[in-house]
C-alpha cells in the first residue's frame, strides 16, 4: 500500500503502524495527522475514497466523521456562554420557551452537554424522512419526557444531541447551527471541515462501507443485542429513530442537512488542527475549556449499556477501561465517531490527533486500530 503524505522521521514507526492497517483486505481508504504544539508531524493518507475501490484516497478527501462532530457543536455553545448569550446553567426552557414541556422546565444546557438531561431518544417513532426536517425533529424534542429524572445519571444522546444543543445555538447566535458551528470553529483556524455540505463538495467525500465478519468486544455485542431484541427500549431508539440513522451516511440528504451531533464531514488535519486550537486558546478561554474537559458524567451509560466517562460534549479519558482509553494519558480528551475515526487532545504532551476512515468497525466507544496507533506514538514520544 503506497502511503501519501509526509512525516517526521521520529514518528516512522507510527508511519510503518498506519500502513500496517492495510494488511487487513477489508481496510479501503484512512487518513491520520499528528500535531504537536500546533506543529504536524505527520499527516498521511492512503487507500481508497470511493464505493467501488478505484478512485485513490487524496490530500482533499474528507469523510463524515459522525460523533467527533459533538465537540464541534459544545464548543459552538461554550463560546455563546463566553458572550453571554447562553448560560450553562440556565434553564433551557429560558430561551426555548417550548422545551419545558413534559417536565422539563428546569433541564439546563450543562445537562444537555453532558448527556444528563434524559433526552437520548423520541419514544414515538419517527417517519423516516424527519431525520432531514429541523423543525419537525425540535418540535417532537421539546414535547418530549425525559426518559429518566434529569440529572440523575447519564445517557448518550447519539443523535438527539444534534437537535437539542443546534437548536439553542441558533436560537442564541440567529443562525442555523451548522452556519454558526463552521463560522466558530472550522473557519478561524481554516480547517476542511463541515456541517451541511454544499453540493459541489460532493465529488471529494469518502463512501463509507462496513467492515464484514468482525462482531467487535462486549459492549458493541451488547448494544447490538438489545437494538435486535428491543425495539421499543431507549438505546434501539436512540441510534434507530428515525429509522432512517442507521442508513443515510451516503446519501446526499445527509450530506447537505446539518445535524451537529453526527453528519460533520473533514479529514485528519481538520481533526487535529481543531484540537490544536483548543490545547493553544484559540477557541476557548482557559475557564472554559476546563468546563470543556471536567469530569460530568462517569458509570454506566443509559443508553450505550457501558461505562462512559464524559465532560461537555467530550469523552474523557479512561485509562483503566480497555475499549475506553485513547492511550496517551488520563488527561486526553475528545470525541470518537461511529465505526472509528476520532479526534483528541492530549494536554499533558500538547498532541492533539486527528484520524478518519471509510471502513467502519464495530466498536461503541475506541476503535482498536486507532488505539494501536496511539500506542506507537505514545513510544515515540
Amino acid at each position: 500500500m503506497q502511503i501519501q503524505g509526509f512525516h517526521d522521521l521520529k514518528f516512522e514507526t507510527v508511519r510503518e503502524a498506519f500502513a500496517d492497517l492495510f494488511n487487513d483486505p477489508q481496510e479501503r481508504g484512512a487518513a491520520l495527522c499528528i500535531q504537536i504544539g500546533g506543529e504536524t508531524v505527520l499527516d498521511v493518507w492512503a487507500g481508497t475514497a470511493d464505493k467501488d475501490g478505484e478512485q485513490p484516497w487524496h490530500t482533499d478527501t474528507i469523510a463524515n466523521v459522525f460523533s467527533c462532530t459533538k465537540t464541534f457543536t459544545a464548543v459552538t455553545a461554550l463560546q455563546l456562554v463566553e458572550e453571554g448569550k447562553l448560560e450553562l446553567d440556565a434553564p433551557v426552557a429560558r430561551y426555548w420557551p417550548e422545551f419545558a414541556a413534559a417536565g422539563k422546565e428546569s433541564i439546563t444546557l450543562r445537562q444537555l452537554l453532558s448527556h444528563r438531561a434524559g433526552l437520548p431518544a423520541l419514544r414515538e417513532l419517527m417517519p423516516p424522512a424527519a431525520l432531514y426536517e429541523w423543525q419537525t425533529m425540535v418540535d417532537a424534542l421539546a414535547a418530549e419526557a425525559p426518559w429518566w429524572t434529569p440529572g440523575e445519571g447519564h445517557g448518550y444522546a447519539a443523535i438527539t444531541y444534534g437537535w437539542l444543543v443546534g437548536e439553542l445555538i441558533r436560537r442564541a447566535d440567529g443562525h442555523s447551527a451548522g452556519q454558526s458551528i463552521m463560522a466558530r470553529t472550522a473557519r478561524p483556524l481554516g480547517l476542511d471541515f463541515h456541517v451541511g455540505l454544499a453540493d459541489e463538495e460532493f465529488y471529494r467525500v469518502a463512501h463509507i462501507a462496513r467492515s464484514k465478519g468482525n462482531m467487535g468486544d462486549a459492549a458493541a455485542q451488547r448494544l447490538l443485542k438489545a437494538m435486535m431484541h428491543e425495539p421499543t427500549s431507549m438505546s434501539t431508539r436512540a441510534f434507530a429513530n428515525p429509522p432512517s440513522i442507521m442508513t443515510s451516511t451516503n446519501k446526499p440528504e445527509w450530506r447537505r442537512m446539518e445535524q451537529p451531533a453526527a453528519n460533520g464531514h473533514g479529514n485528519a488535519r481538520s481533526l487535529a488542527g481543531f484540537y490544536s486550537g483548543l490545547l493553544d486558546g484559540s477557541l476557548l478561554e482557559a475557564e472554559m475549556l476546563e468546563q470543556l474537559t471536567r469530569e460530568h458524567s462517569i458509570g454506566q451509560d443509559k443508553t450505550l449499556l457501558t461505562q462512559t466517562r464524559l465532560g461537555l460534549g467530550c469523552m474523557l479519558d479512561q485509562p483503566d477501561v480497555p475499549n475506553a482509553t485513547y492511550g496517551l494519558g488520563p488527561k486526553a480528551f475528545g470525541h470518537p465517531g461511529a465505526g472509528g475515526s476520532i479526534g483528541f487532545a492530549d494536554p499533558e504532551r500538547d498532541v492533539a490527533f486527528g484520524f478518519v476512515t471509510n471502513t467502519l468497525g464495530p466498536y461503541v466507544l475506541m476503535d482498536p486500530r486507532v488505539q494501536k496507533l496511539v500506542g506507537v506514538l505514545a513510544k515515540c514520544l
